[in-house]
């Protein structure tokens, strides 16, 4: 397997496939701001292009869906917006369908790491640390988010282990290049809960999105982890949060193709997709790292600082390790829902 370098269901009708097809081609996002970028620049785009209706719908990851389509020879979703790690397990499992890079035709433009087995890489995104300029001022590293005498307030974390886990360590000192070795001992992981122990009062605990984003502006929070497209997202309504962008946490997003579907037509807008002028599109309007490697070079000057694979904000930036969340997340995730509820 090839690794990277790094809600309730709705449904929209875009009015992609041949009339050959019993139904439509339906492309399946995780909703929000950066599902209306998509829809945007990737999915009306392919749709004029094809002259042919496209189905939209949104989930909030996991497997179980496509799971259940596949085994039970249902499968309505075609193209889906999937985390790494989710789609390294669906594959594994036989969920998807393989890519044959030898023939696809953006081969040789798509960047290595966003190759794999059973996906191409959408975007790089990055979680970083967020809070309202108008509000707080000086805060530069994940150690100022565990300063609550100089910075009082509720901090937001997403809830769940993987990324927690790493912001923790990395506040309390841990480089990025010798993380992955702590959290895999049992010290190491002792001594991520005993960072969170100290903080633990204070954590607002988001499951979408968008609600870091809601409580910066309402002021539940002072400070928060964040999706660096949904605080830029923000700031182009008006608002003036402010990134740090210093042990940044970078990932990539995956298209996948479900056994089953209309896999013809799917990999059709897999390549769009990923091709230079779409890529270049979303990118500055969400203002996510592109995985073809001629996108790049078109992106406006304005943007390009913003990305989170640009030179200035990798320094010190921290890869989300997929293969270690792959062998760890069941067991890390469980220690973490007890520690939660206790």
């Amino acid at each position: 397997m090839r690794t990277r370098f790094f809600a309730m269901m709705t449904s929209a009708t875009l009015v992609v496939a041949s009339p050959a097809l019993s139904r439509d081609l339906t492309v399946v996002g995780f909703g929000g701001a950066t599902q209306e970028a998509m829809r945007e620049t990737l999915f009306k785009p392919f749709q004029e292009k094809a002259g042919a209706p496209l189905l939209e719908e949104s989930y909030t990851g996991g497997i179980a869906k496509v799971k259940a389509m596949v085994e039970t020879g249902t499968t309505t979703w075609d193209v889906v917006q999937m985390d790494e790690n989710e789609m390294i397990l669906a594959c594994d499992q036989g969920l998807l369908e393989p890519f044959d890079w030898a023939s696809l035709p953006n081969s040789a433009e798509i960047i290595e790491p966003a190759k794999s087995d059973c996906g191409v890489g959408a975007f790089v995104w990055s979680k970083i640390l967020a809070y309202d300029g108008d509000k707080t001022s000086g805060v530069t590293s994940w150690a100022d988010f565990w300063n609550l005498e100089k910075w009082p307030g509720k901090r937001g974390l997403r809830k769940q282990a993987r990324m927690t886990l790493e912001v923790a360590l990395l506040a309390d000192g841990a480089k990025p290049e010798e993380l992955y070795g702590i959290l895999a001992t049992k010290e190491g992981q002792d001594r991520a809960f005993a960072k969170l122990d100290e903080i633990k009062s204070s954590i607002q605990w988001w499951e979408s999105g968008a609600q870091p984003m809601e409580w910066l502006a309402s002021g539940e929070v002072t400070m928060t982890s964040a999706y660096n497209g949904r605080v830029i997202a923000a700031n182009q309504q008006g608002r003036h949060f402010k990134m740090s962008w210093t042990n940044q946490l970078y990932a990539m997003d995956f298209w996948a193709i479900p056994k089953g579907g209309n896999r013809d037509q799917a990999f059709r807008i897999v390549n769009f997709m990923t091709s230079p002028d779409p890529q270049k599109a979303f990118a500055e309007k969400m203002v996510y790292g592109v995985t073809n490697a001629k996108a790049m070079d078109s992106i406006c000057a304005d943007i390009k600082p913003q990305l989170p694979t640009a030179e200035e904000n990798m320094a010190g930036a921290l890869a989300v390790s997929t293969p270690f969340w792959v062998d760890h997340e069941e067991e890390l995730q469980q220690r973490f829902n007890r520690w939660v509820a206790q």
